[in-house]
């Protein structure tokens, strides 16, 4: 099978992308041959069979022109699957629904916009963690799970002997729809936590959020003890950044219309930390775990509950928990189980043809 990939880029040390090369490398080790398309190519591991083609240019007009060339010199694939930008799957529709190739989109971010709209009428699968965390509904919504890479994200021995405060660690970009002001309040309220806040800024509005709450802990002593935010490690550095801590904190709201399940949320649970979120979306990886593990979103004196209620337990009880959370992973969310999901989805695709 030759199946093309198209992504923004493949580099083993962007803090934001460096997991798609988890997805390349699975479905490489099932197809004859993975085309990757991206706008440029950093480092990486990936294996012989996969090649890439870049389209990276100074404007969108010539991006976009780049583009269709780089789809035109690839023989005709099994099946084409774009990765997270709706907009590589329009601008591939036009060729390959032509020429009879499945057509696939993988998304897991909040925003529905126009091009999400469009590039869903078009494709022949719209692939994401479930059905229903698409932003948007639509009948050719297909749940995978996530793609975490088991090896890179192997689980702890133990969970820490409980010693001080509850270590806190939120991790990922500094979206303002994250609330991470949420645990600045916990923190604040006299909770015994130390906080850590580590992720990249992407946006404006992320490195704008950052200050802001660089600037609310620098005016609170409380704040100034008990929190600390740092800039993003290295991808390959983050397991022992997640199994390091006590509990991993997710702010991400869920939506009522679906929307991205934090990656995050499963690489700690793959690295048996025990994970608090407040996305009910996230119920089938957290939910029937006691003392709970979903609290509230936007909701301090929720989160302090839970948190306190978490701290109140022995090493041996936080260890069960990650326990059952990796063992979740493993069933519905690794980088294998998903590359099966894709080639199988490729494969009704076909046989419908």
């Amino acid at each position: 099978m030759r199946l093309v990939f198209a992504t923004q880029l493949i580099d083993a040390d962007d803090p934001h992308l460096a997991q798609t090369l988890d997805m390349v490398r699975a479905l490489a080790r099932r197809c004859d041959e993975v085309v990757v398309l991206c706008d440029r190519v950093g480092r990486h591991d990936l294996p012989a069979n996969v090649s890439f083609r870049t389209f990276g240019a100074r404007t969108k007009l010539g991006r976009a022109v780049r583009f269709e060339r780089a789809l035109l010199g690839v023989s005709r694939p099994d099946a084409f699957l774009a990765h997270m930008v709706p907009r590589f799957l329009v601008l591939a529709a036009p060729l390959y629904r032509a020429r009879g190739v499945p057509l696939l989109l993988w998304y897991t971010h909040w925003h529905a916009s126009r091009e999400l709209g469009l590039a869903t009428r078009l494709c022949d699968a719209a692939l994401s963690v479930h059905r229903d965390s698409l932003p948007l509904p639509t009948p050719k919504a297909r749940g995978l799970g996530h793609a975490i890479d088991l090896a890179a994200f192997e689980p702890r021995e133990a969970a820490p002997e409980p010693n001080g405060p509850l270590r806190v660690l939120a991790l990922g970009r500094t979206e303002p729809r994250k609330r991470l002001g949420t645990l600045l309040d916990v923190a604040e309220r006299g909770t015994d936590v130390r906080v850590e806040i580590r992720g990249p800024q992407i946006t404006e509005a992320e490195r704008g959020h950052r200050e802001e709450l660089e600037r609310r802990v620098a005016a609170s002593p409380a704040l100034a003890e008990r929190v600390t935010i740092a800039n993003p490690v290295p991808r390959d550095r983050v397991p022992e950044l997640m199994r390091a801590a006590d509990v991993v904190a997710s702010l991400t709201r869920g939506e009522t219309t679906g929307g991205a399940l934090d990656k995050v949320v499963y690489e700690a649970a793959a690295c048996a930390v025990p994970v608090v979120a407040c996305n009910p979306n996230l119920a089938d990886l957290l939910g029937g775990l006691e003392p709970r593990l979903l609290f509230r979103a936007g909701d301090a004196d929720d989160l302090a509950e839970v948190l306190v209620g978490f701290a109140a337990l022995d090493a041996e009880q936080r260890s069960a928990i990650g326990r059952a959370l990796r063992d979740r992973v493993e069933r519905g969310h690794s980088a294998e189980t998903w590359a099966d999901g894709v080639l199988r989805v490729v494969g009704e695709i076909a046989s419908r043809a």
